[in-house]
């Protein structure tokens, strides 16, 4: 019996804001930044657990305290008794009847879960031996079933429909894994885009992107209408008629200008448009969705929790649903809103980037293909090509697919000398250190 003993956070920040990398609308100089956990058990010569929320910098310290104070719920549990009833122990987490009131389920505390609930998840993978993805598809439906928190969400999902989701799924899942690891997981690619690069970089990437085999590109909009419509017109040319092109906006439009500004870019062909407006403003999106069809609405990045993406969805308001790894409540929220989203025939095509997003997201895909959705009809994987040099297991892609992980875990496990490198605010390369450029 393996028993939590300590839970060590971290705060790591990377200096992303000196080339842009990460630019949106919204978030114009990020400092990818990372609230690193690590479970450490009673077993010295056992694996330890690791989980992360993503943040953009500033307030990353804030996370770190949230983390601190729901780590008595996870504190000399044994993972036996964490996984005999997940909901219970989701709930102490999400739950606690004096933390709620700081959310509920959503904003910094809901962060914090998910780095927790997360880093239980990686340990009990590599007790077991295999990878995130693998352990999830192993496990039988009345498994994934008494994972999933339906409180709230009854009127959209019962657990006995969730079950008959993953039944009907059962069929055809052997082929479904050897395709994958035979081709992969089919991705685009957000790093030829972001709102800070010039025109320049933006063609130069472009370019080196087709020649590398992309078909599928997302660009930043949500600035001066002029520079979007400019910006646009570059990409479409550099990739031509026939590849994919979406757009992300971020949240910067109300619903009148969103659908405005995206009208005026129809001429671009963008097969969705991401984040129009406010994150939670259902009606808004559904109105947009109306508007601007049969161009296709997307979000779900800053989505709170599954009920948001329950309106989401009964409200017509999506054509895909990108759930996040670390912004939903970890590995089980996510279970709930993949079978939202089943229920709803809506396509799952997650948010990725950031610090481990990517790393985390393969994992949710795969399971999503093998045993939720069972498709690949319009689901995508979000790729960036920033930082996964960090991880001891960082993401594979070639020929624009992601290759699946076979480590044992979630693969969010940092290398020791990155934390040491970018821990905030004493790391060298906050302080100008050995190897540290000194940007604070």
């Amino acid at each position: 019996m393996t028993v939590i003993r300590a839970v060590d956070v971290r705060d790591i920040r990377f200096p992303t804001s000196a080339t842009l990398d990460g630019s949106d609308a919204m978030n114009t100089d990020p400092d990818y930044s990372a609230t690193y956990v690590t479970l450490v058990t009673d077993d010295p010569d056992g694996p330890q657990g690791h989980g992360l929320a993503f943040t953009n910098g500033r307030g990353n310290e804030v996370c770190v305290a949230a983390v601190h104070a729901l780590a008595p719920a996870v504190l000399r549990r044994s993972v036996d008794g964490i996984f005999n009833d997940m909901v219970a122990f989701t709930r102490s987490l999400v739950a606690d009847s004096q933390l709620r009131w700081l959310g509920p389920e959503k904003g910094v505390m809901h962060l914090a879960a998910a780095a927790l609930i997360n880093a239980v998840w990686d340990l009990y993978a590599k007790l077991a031996g295999n990878a995130l993805w693998r352990v999830l598809a192993d496990l039988d439906p009345e498994q994934l079933v008494a994972c999933v928190d339906f409180r709230y969400l009854h009127d959209a999902l019962r657990p006995d429909e969730a079950l008959d989701i993953l039944q009907r799924s059962r069929p055809g899942r052997p082929d479904r894994e050897r395709e994958l690891l035979r081709d992969g997981f089919p991705a685009y690619t957000t790093s030829v885009g972001w709102l800070g690069y010039d025109d320049d970089k933006v063609r130069r990437l472009c370019r080196e992107a087709v020649t590398a085999g992309w078909t599928q590109f997302k660009m930043k909009v949500g600035g001066d209408p002029a520079a979007d419509r400019r910006r646009a017109a570059i990409v479409r040319e550099q990739i031509g008629p026939d590849r994919r092109l979406m757009m992300d906006a971020n949240q910067r439009w109300g619903v009148d200008e969103a659908i405005e500004r995206i009208r005026a870019l129809a001429e671009f062909d963008p097969w969705w448009i991401e984040e129009p407006t406010s994150p939670d403003d259902v009606l808004g999106h559904a109105a947009i969705a109306r508007a601007v069809a049969p161009i296709g609405i997307a979000t779900g990045e800053n989505a709170a929790n599954r009920v948001m993406f329950k309106q989401l969805l009964q409200a017509d308001a999506i054509a895909f649903c990108q759930i996040d790894s670390c912004r939903l409540a970890g590995v089980n929220e996510v279970m709930a809103v993949l079978l939202l989203a089943a229920k709803f025939g809506v396509p799952v095509c997650p948010h990725a980037g950031g610090v481990g997003l990517c790393e985390h997201a393969q994992h949710l895909a795969a399971f999503d293909y093998l045993c939720v959705g069972a498709s690949l009809r319009h689901r995508v994987l979000e790729y960036v090509d920033h930082l996964h040099e960090h991880f001891r297991d960082p993401v594979v892609v070639r020929d624009a697919r992601y290759r699946m992980p076979e480590q044992p875990g979630y693969s969010i496990e940092m290398r020791p000398e990155s934390l040491a490198q970018y821990r905030f605010p004493d790391g060298p390369a906050w302080t100008g250190g050995p190897g540290g450029a000194g940007v604070a």
